[in-house]
């Protein structure tokens, strides 16, 4: 079984074409990644008798922890490492060809929210660029950059900064994306209050221990009284995926066409459930083409028709994760 190229997976346009490639990277998978391989033998799965995505088994997110879990036998490009706290094992992601998740970012964004060089972005996100590894951080560097805009730029803990080059903004009347880390967001309104209804406030979870937790509603709540904003945004991605979900308000997440959430009976992980109905997050995401595209996470939630979904909380014991919406 031969790998799609990169046109086959970004031209997916409708649920035929998602299906036969997510059909042709699970065969090639099966056969080349050895760690998925190991995961479906084990289970005594017959790879060859597959041929409905909806048979298809997910790789528990944990084989990051402890394996290198790759389908191509070639030398790292990068490695993404999620973050934790101390003592936690963490999750690391083999990146073979790097220019895959680019390319799944970048279209995203233009998907999502149009030309990037129309907009200022302004990341707020200390906990990431204090450390190495992170995925979020060289996305949100290559968005900067891609900006072309020289406003454009990154902020630890400078919020009187970041606060002159919001009112800057505003005056200027210019389109403004501000990503930032949750706990971050919350200690900059904090001391800067702001009212600037054309801002973008895009929140990408976690409060890595830094603050209590708090269930969406009041945590956007409170977003959006400290920035003067109607609705916030929020990415759902992690270490282990080269691609993300985003929600334009309400907690309401959509997947490009190369990603699909399914949901998992909580009781049989080979169970999927309706739409409608509460149970484990399972992801396919088609650009992580040289790793495992096929991970059942610790995320619940629930899938409409119309393929949108929520993140409703997370299973009993299941590691703290600095890059999810961590909420009730």
């Amino acid at each position: 079984m031969n790998q799609p190229d990169k046109q086959q997976v970004f031209s997916i346009s409708n649920n035929e074409e998602f299906n036969k490639t997510a059909l042709q990277i699970f065969h090639y998978q099966a056969k080349n990644c050895a760690v998925y391989h190991g995961f479906l033998t084990g289970l005594g799965i017959d790879i060859g008798a597959i041929n409905d995505i909806q048979q298809i088994p997910f790789l528990p997110i944990e084989f990051f922890k402890s394996h290198n879990v790759v389908s191509v036998d070639a030398e790292p490009e990068v490695t993404f490492t999620s973050s934790g706290t101390t003592g936690v094992i963490t999750s690391s992601h083999i990146v073979t060809d790097v220019s895959w998740y680019v390319d799944s970012f970048r279209k995203a964004f233009e998907l999502f929210y149009g030309d990037i060089k129309s907009y200022t972005i302004l990341a707020l996100l200390p906990a990431y660029l204090e450390r190495e590894g992170s995925s979020l951080i060289y996305m949100a560097d290559d968005l900067i950059k891609q900006s072309g805009n020289p406003d454009s730029g990154f902020y630890l803990y400078n919020h009187r900064d970041l606060y002159d080059q919001l009112i800057k903004q505003q005056q200027l009347n210019k389109p403004t994306l501000l990503i930032g880390v949750t706990f971050a967001l919350l200690d900059f309104i904090e001391s800067y209050s702001i009212n600037f209804p054309e801002l973008i406030v895009m929140e990408t979870g976690g409060m890595k221990g830094r603050r209590k937790e708090m269930i969406r509603e009041e945590l956007h709540n409170t977003l959006c009284a400290g920035f003067g904003v109607e609705m916030i945004h929020s990415e759902y991605g992690m270490t282990e995926l080269l691609s993300q979900a985003y929600s334009k308000g309400e907690g309401v997440f959509n997947c490009p066409p190369w990603m699909k959430i399914m949901i998992r009976d909580t009781n049989d992980p080979f169970t999927n459930l309706p739409s409608g109905k509460i149970g484990g997050i399972n992801i396919i995401d088609l650009a992580n083409i040289n790793s495992c595209s096929f991970l059942a996470t610790q995320d619940l939630g629930k899938v409409e028709p119309d393929g949108s979904f929520e993140v409703l909380g997370r299973f009993d014991h299941s590691d703290i994760r600095g890059c999810n919406l961590l909420i009730g």
